[in-house]
């Protein structure tokens, strides 16, 4: 701010600076509540509404049946497996019996014992054949269950060919409703940058200058946060090309900007002194002055050289000297510093 502002005028403007940015705060606020209800137009979607139901609902059906069979067997093998360790021990048992009476048989030459031999030789091989029938009952339930696995591998694998293609149908879905609600952002984001534009261009030094600031900042947070972060992707065309287009427009409008600047110093630096003196504001003189700038056609200049009393680009007075009291001065101020003779 210019050493020539008021101290009171200084802190009102800063009470008008908190004003829009707590306005620009309100309406953000507000605008990312509606931005954010935008995609609750669009019906929400899930992979499950592009499956055939007709064709898959029958295979996870099956699935379902077999996942039960699979238990189901799982029981039957523990008891079968339970079966044969009884069968198992029974026959060790006999056979150890067997064994110990073939060894007295042996040692006694008996020959009373031949139909003993043949009957224990006869349950033995009873205790065999049902260990063996129970090795078989485990081997026909590995069997169904190997059966099992594989139909369950077929069903499983078309399941997921037709998910594969009900997901590839739900993501260009969610791309199109992506598009969708982006559209709706940019309807909505569009018109209050181009007013923010307009207010900026035709308001922003008119009274309500803090609402219009306050407007301007929260088009341009609605701009660039809620809506540049939506912008589609498209594996990143749609971003850079929508990025060179701003740059493009953007740069378009600050060199036409930079050329009428250009064209209106030199207009102004042709013109007489007093002229421009009287177009220039006071407040906009001190300003500039403040910041060893000159008002007249805004290059550096050495205002700390008493020899400096003109411009040495645009020939605009500097410093001149009081009526009054013949002091060194800056000509634009409204009063002598020393003697207070009005300028």
């Amino acid at each position: 701010m210019s050493k020539g502002v008021r101290l009171s005028e200084k802190w009102f403007n800063r009470a008008l600076w908190a004003v829009a940015f707590i306005f620009a705060w309100f309406l953000t606020g507000l605008g990312k509540n509606i931005i954010g209800d935008l995609p609750r137009v669009e019906t929400e979607y899930t992979t499950e509404h592009y499956v055939n139901q007709r064709a898959i609902e029958p295979l996870r059906t099956q699935l379902s049946g077999i996942a039960q069979q699979r238990q189901r067997l799982a029981d039957q093998q523990e008891q079968a497996s339970l079966q044969l360790t009884i069968r198992q021990k029974d026959y060790q048992a006999a056979r150890s019996t067997f064994d110990n009476w073939v060894a007295t048989r042996d040692v006694t030459q008996l020959s009373t014992q031949d139909d003993e031999l043949v009957r224990r030789t006869q349950q033995l091989d009873a205790l065999k054949v049902q260990e063996r029938h129970a090795e078989k009952s485990i081997e026909q339930i590995q069997q169904k269950q190997t059966n099992l696995f594989q139909h369950e591998a077929q069903l499983q694998t078309q399941i997921n060919a037709m998910e594969e293609v009900a997901r590839k149908k739900f993501d260009e879905a969610y791309q199109h409703k992506a598009t969708r609600v982006f559209l709706y952002r940019l309807l909505l984001t569009l018109p209050l940058l181009g007013l923010a534009a307009w207010l900026f261009v035709k308001q922003r030094k008119s009274q309500y200058w803090p609402f219009v600031w306050g407007f301007i900042i929260f088009a341009l947070m609605a701009f660039f946060v809620e809506l540049v972060p939506y912008l589609p992707d498209y594996g990143g065309y749609v971003r850079y090309i929508v990025g060179i287009l701003l740059t493009v427009v953007g740069g378009k409008y600050a060199i036409a900007a930079l050329q009428r600047y250009l064209a209106q110093q030199q207009l102004a630096e042709s013109q007489p002194e007093f002229q421009r003196r009287e177009e220039l504001g006071y407040d906009t003189a001190l300003e500039r002055l403040g910041k060893s700038i000159c008002p007249g056609c805004e290059r550096q200049v050495d205002l700390k050289n008493e020899h400096n009393d003109f411009c040495m680009h645009c020939g605009i007075c500097l410093h001149n000297y009081c009526t009054g009291c013949n002091a060194r001065k800056n000509a634009f101020a409204k009063f002598c510093h020393k003697c207070g003779t009005v300028a």
